[in-house]
C-alpha cells in the first residue's frame, strides 16, 4: 500500500519512543497504534527493564490500544513502528486483525513482513493486513545503528 498523508507525522511518534528506549538501554525500538486519527496504544522495546521476552515495543502497543479501545480485535487501526515486526510480532498483528502495518526500517536478520517471512501477507491465514514499508526509513535506521555502534564501543 503507499504512503498516507500522516504517516510521517504517526512515525515521527514511534521515533520519539524509540529514543526513549535507547536513553534506557533498551534497543530503541517504538510503535503506536492510530484509531481515527488519535494514538490508542503506544510502546517501546522493554524486554531488558521489564525481564520479559515479549516486551517487544508492537506487543505493548498492541495491548495499549486493546484496553484503551475495550476490543482485541483492532479493526480500524494502524500500527506504526521503527522496525520491521519479528515473526512473534508479525503474528500478534494477524491476532489482532490490525487494518494496516507501517513500518520504518527492514530487519534483515528476523524481519517477519517480508525481509524472512511474509506472515501479515500470507494467503494461508484468516487476516492479512495492509503494509507500507520505507517510511522515514533512514531516520528509524540510523538510531538502531547509532545504538548497536556505542554498545560494539563498550
Amino acid at each position: 500500500m503507499d504512503m498516507q498523508p500522516n504517516d510521517q507525522q504517526w512515525m515521527k511518534k514511534a521515533l520519539q519512543l524509540a529514543q526513549e528506549a535507547a536513553q534506557i538501554g533498551e534497543v530503541p525500538v517504538g510503535a503506536v497504534v492510530v484509531f481515527e486519527d488519535q494514538i490508542v496504544g503506544s510502546g517501546f522495546n522493554r524486554r531488558e527493564i521489564d525481564h520479559d521476552p515479549l516486551a517487544h515495543a508492537e506487543l505493548l502497543a498492541i495491548q495499549e490500544a486493546s484496553r484503551n479501545l475495550g476490543r482485541w480485535r483492532l479493526t480500524g487501526c494502524t500500527l506504526y513502528v521503527t522496525l520491521e515486526p519479528c515473526t512473534m510480532c508479525a503474528g500478534a498483528l494477524v491476532n489482532a486483525r490490525l487494518d494496516r502495518l507501517v513500518y520504518g526500517a527492514k530487519d534483515p536478520k528476523a524481519g517477519g513482513i517480508g525481509s524472512l517471512y511474509e506472515i501479515a501477507s500470507d494467503p494461508r491465514l484468516n487476516h492479512r493486513l495492509d503494509i507500507t514499508s520505507g517510511v522515514l526509513e533512514n531516520e528509524c535506521s540510523k538510531i538502531l545503528k547509532s545504538f548497536f555502534g556505542k554498545l560494539r564501543i563498550k
